[in-house]
């Protein structure tokens, strides 16, 4: 199984902890993801307090090359992406990770 947090996790957690029932948690939960699908979509960046800021970034074409024909380079166009910059609480939580639990390769 996954580590990974799904919007069905969200979903569930936010049901448990309120007196809200499941569709309404669920729609909403989806409503403020196509909020954000939206405002980015139209080049505006997103700012979450306490938590981080989703900016659109355009990214400059440039030159590539393919592993297995190094001899021939491919234009790889200007497109547009999103970064995300964590905030100050999200920061403080990363600061208080066990990273030996997380890589244990180290």
């Amino acid at each position: 199984m996954s580590n990974n947090l799904t919007k069905r996790h969200i979903v569930q957690k936010i049901y448990e902890q309120g007196d809200y029932k499941h569709d309404d948690v669920r729609d909403i939960v989806q409503q403020t993801l196509d909020a954000m699908q939206e405002a980015i979509s139209k080049g505006q960046n997103i700012e979450l307090r306490k938590f981080g800021v989703f900016e659109l970034q355009v990214r400059k074409s440039r030159v590539g090359r393919n592993p297995n024909k190094p001899e021939t380079d491919v234009m790889i166009p200007r497109r547009a992406v999103v970064k995300f910059k964590a905030g100050k609480e999200m920061k403080m939580g990363l600061d208080k990770l066990n990273l030996d639990k997380l890589d244990p390769s180290s």
